[in-house]
């Protein structure tokens, strides 16, 4: 069957299209910015126009200002955040408290929050957990069992025996074999993804798709609907349908009726037959596999998992497709994983055990945030991260300098070329402290690092979706893989270490001769940090 298609010959479904603002636009900051101007605008038309009614507002200011602040520091809401709300507040009292309500509120979704609680909630059971397993978990001191117990307060999540996993350090690696396990599916394909925008990597795998549903395959698309703001036009959805593929959107952007912009479904999920999973930090567009150069060389992963955990991945994909589904249906996440006559391992000896997981902005746990500290707080060598963003709450900031000033080796590999001059900057304004603390940091002179990888004392690893930014710890809907004692830690502690030689270190002498803009924007902005 033949996927090798010519550059002018791949499946598109849009003409090509320049990218635009419309992301800044209606991005959070955005509208704050917008609502101060307002603020400023309103009160000089009332002094021009209402001269006397001004004491009455400068008295209702001041109590709504005490009221919100008030309630701020009777929240859960995370330090850092109050702090970021009380300077909006001051700097613009009646507009941002007004916005602190609308986003608690949770004007816009609390729909879905109520019915993900209820498929989530129904879903419970249907995978079970294997009891040899914990057994053989139980009192090896990794804290796995334990972290198993937590992560399933809050979805359902066996930890089962690792099978034939392999981990890309390249998505151009991975991509051939991926591409021909969707080519010879039989049951389903199920693709759940932050992005996806045309061109040679997606063209390749949409003229696949078209094949598999003629060939009577159940293939269904979910993408998240930050794509209409970039990548896809609004239509895009009836466009892939056209093709006989089920395609949704996820939560299409709406703005100033909700606050949908900051529920993004950020992960990646690929599921072929429930035979073959795949996660990691890639996405559908040509630079994942650097077709094309955006910010010099894109250095991104693939995790392919195979087993019992493809299940879970199952789930995770079925879980937010039935969002708008009449019934549920989860009868696809028990067809058999492994081909007939391969049997199942016995002990998770040899193959070591994962725990796949998801984690949902909605259910008030920051799983990925803690997770991430679990591994921090039980370290006892190193602790290598690779992540595209670094901006920090107070407690990851604290646990990853609590680790590095136990002795434990905490080093961060981050890109050398950013994205998003702004968050980058952010990232730099910590800098300085985490050296302090002893905590290592490099960046990737070639170009932009965008994989999410954790890897601990040879023994554990955690690769996926989330970064180590406020939208991925609090806003937004990821999934990963916790590894422990499995083979392929080896290659992804080799990824971080080759990595590791083709970037600068920082030093507090690269940080004295840092530009003058990174260093004043990243301090600015830090105030902001929450809402990046």
């Amino acid at each position: 069957m033949e996927t090798n298609l010519p550059e002018g010959k791949i499946k598109r479904l849009v003409k090509p299209r320049k990218k635009g603002i419309t992301r800044i636009i209606f991005s959070r900051f955005f509208l704050i910015v917008l609502l101060i101007f307002l603020q400023a605008y309103l009160v000089l038309q009332l002094v021009d126009a209402f001269p006397h009614i001004i004491p009455h507002y400068t008295f209702f200011q001041t109590l709504f200002t005490i009221g919100m602040v008030v309630y701020l520091f009777n929240s859960s809401m995370d330090s850092s955040a109050k702090l970021t709300w009380l300077v909006i507040i001051a700097v613009a009292p009646v507009p941002g408290a007004l916005f602190l309500a609308f986003t608690q509120l949770e004007i816009g979704h609390r729909a879905l929050k109520r019915r993900l609680s209820d498929i989530i909630r129904e879903s419970r059971g249907q995978l079970g957990q294997d009891e040899a397993v914990l057994k053989e978990l139980a009192g090896d001191g990794s804290g796995t069992d334990d972290l198993w117990r937590y992560i399933n307060r809050t979805g359902d999540f066996p930890v089962s025996i690792a099978e034939n996993l392999t981990y890309y350090d390249d998505v151009a690696e991975a991509f051939p074999l991926l591409l021909e396990r969707i080519e010879n599916a039989k049951k389903f394909i199920y693709l759940e993804f932050f992005i996806v925008d045309e061109g040679y990597m997606w063209g390749r795998v949409l003229d696949v798709l078209e094949r598999k549903v003629k060939e009577g395959v159940d293939v269904r698309l979910l993408y998240d609907g930050m794509c209409d703001l970039q990548n896809l036009p609004i239509d895009y959805p009836k466009r892939v349908q056209a093709l006989g593929i089920k395609c949704k959107k996820f939560s299409p952007v709406r703005p100033f009726i909700s606050t949908y912009y900051n529920y993004r479904d950020h992960r990646k999920n690929l599921v072929i037959d429930g035979e073959y999973a795949y996660t990691g930090g890639f996405n559908f567009a040509d630079e994942y596999i650097n077709h094309i150069r955006r910010f010099g060389h894109w250095k991104d992963n693939v995790l392919a998992i195979q087993g019992e955990a493809v299940r879970t991945f199952t789930m995770i994909f079925l879980q937010m497709w039935s969002v708008d589904e009449p019934v549920l249906d989860f009868s696809p996440c028990h067809v058999p994983v492994r081909p007939a006559g391969i049997p199942a391992p016995e002990t998770g000896a040899e193959n070591g055990y994962i725990l796949p997981f998801a984690d949902s902005p909605l259910d008030g746990e920051k799983v990925g945030e803690n997770v991430y500290m679990d591994i921090l707080n039980r370290a006892t060598e190193y602790v290598y991260i690779m992540t595209p963003y670094l901006i920090l709450d107070d407690e990851m900031k604290n646990a990853l300098c609590f680790a590095a000033k136990r002795g434990v080796d905490v080093s961060i590999i981050l890109p050398g070329i950013p994205d998003k001059k702004v968050a980058y900057s952010l990232a730099k304004s910590h800098y300085r402290y985490l050296l302090e603390q002893g905590v290592k940091i490099y960046e990737y002179t070639p170009g932009f690092v965008h994989a999410k990888v954790f890897v601990c004392d040879d023994e554990k690893a955690v690769v996926g979706t989330i970064n180590l930014d406020y939208r991925s710890l609090y806003h937004h809907f990821e999934c990963a893989c916790y590894l422990y004692k499995v083979p392929a830690i080896v290659s992804i502690l080799g990824d971080f270490i080759e990595t590791r030689k083709k970037c600068r270190e920082v030093t507090f002498e690269t940080i004295k001769h840092e530009k003058l803009y990174y260093k004043v924007m990243g301090h600015i902005m830090k105030f902001f940090a929450p809402l990046m």
